[in-house]
């Protein structure tokens, strides 16, 4: 977020008290945004919400050169806003310099294979699946091949600068609680390159932490190239089980044009092939453009999936729209 703003804290002994002064810096961010959404085959209602979080940093120096890092984010859409529930994403960083950084994610966090499960260029940050729902009394969609998610989990990364074009995160995801997705604790990494100009070369491995049979493991490939305004992708993820119909594929492909500093537009398809279990492949594409001024940011997104969660019914046939501003301070 832009325009940081700076809250000191300082507490000073009195007499009565050995004297001694301290001070703390916490920097506090935050962002708004409207936005407007609809679909076909789907009653949406009212289809305005509203976004907005801020959250709060503070970071130090240790005697041996490392910087810890605790940060904080108040969402009042986090967790469905329940009665004192509206603390969302929390991390401790502790960046050592040369040796990486180890990040601990008290709520937020996902392993290392999950950030690389979708990575083409989207103009406004949006997957190809990720805005349409699935229809009413429809089949549930498909997204992206991921990997496990859970609280306590811990993330750590090598940067470009420390290893010669090479940036590398691993991660640990302990078990949850009984009656979660992640009932086994599971590893992952992920890898890019970017040691020739323009060029991303991407490569992760990851489980679901589901038990038994149903442990799904996943790998995930992506290349992308940026040659002046034009940056063009490529991505190909799997997924393979014990259990029958678990071995499935997601292929997506994208590029997007920037006009300008501030004007980028882009056009993106993928397709889930659910192992040959589902009458047929959910295809997805979407165009999308986003536009900034200062703080303000404006982007939409026209896109269509077909064959939702592999079905071939004509109610999964879906296309459906967003646009949206944004404010950050």
């Amino acid at each position: 977020m832009n325009n940081f703003k700076k809250v000191g804290l300082t507490a000073l002994g009195t007499s009565l008290i050995a004297t001694s002064a301290f001070a703390a810096a916490l920097d506090v961010t935050g962002g708004a945004s409207i936005t407007f959404a609809g679909q076909e085959n789907t009653t949406k209602g009212n289809g305005f919400t509203m976004n907005d979080e801020v959250t709060f940093s503070g970071s130090g120096e240790m005697d041996n050169g490392w910087n810890v890092t605790v940060s904080m984010q108040l969402d009042d859409n986090a967790n469905g806003a329940t009665a004192g529930d509206n603390l969302d994403n929390r991390s401790i960083a502790i960046d050592m310099g040369e040796n990486g950084k180890l990040t601990f994610y008290g709520h937020g966090g996902s392993d290392a294979y999950s950030l690389i499960d979708d990575v083409m260029p989207h103009a406004d940050g949006n997957e190809t699946w990720d805005i349409i729902a699935a229809a009413d009394a429809g089949t549930a969609k498909f997204t992206s091949i991921g990997g496990a998610t859970g609280e306590g989990s811990f993330m750590y990364a090598v940067s470009p600068s420390i290893v010669d074009g090479l940036a590398l995160n691993v991660s640990y995801v302990p078990s949850q609680a009984a009656g979660t997705t992640t009932a086994e604790s599971t590893t992952a990494f992920s890898v890019a390159y970017t040691g020739y100009d323009g060029l991303t070369l991407g490569y992760g491995q990851g489980g679901d932490g589901a038990i038994g049979s149903a442990q799904v493991d996943a790998k995930g490939m992506y290349a992308k190239y940026a040659y002046g305004p034009v940056t063009v992708g490529y991505q190909k993820n799997e997924q393979d089980s014990d259990t029958a119909g678990s071995n499935d594929e997601f292929t997506a492909y994208g590029i997007s044009y920037a006009l300008n500093d501030d004007f980028t537009i882009s056009y993106n398809q993928s397709i889930y092939d659910d192992s040959g279990t589902t009458a047929s492949d959910q295809e997805n594409s979407a165009v999308a453009f986003s536009y900034t001024m200062g703080s303000m940011k404006l982007v939409g997104t026209m896109a269509s999936m077909d064959n939702v969660g592999g079905s071939t019914a004509t109610l999964d046939d879906v296309q459906g729209y967003e646009v949206g501003v944004s404010f950050a301070f």
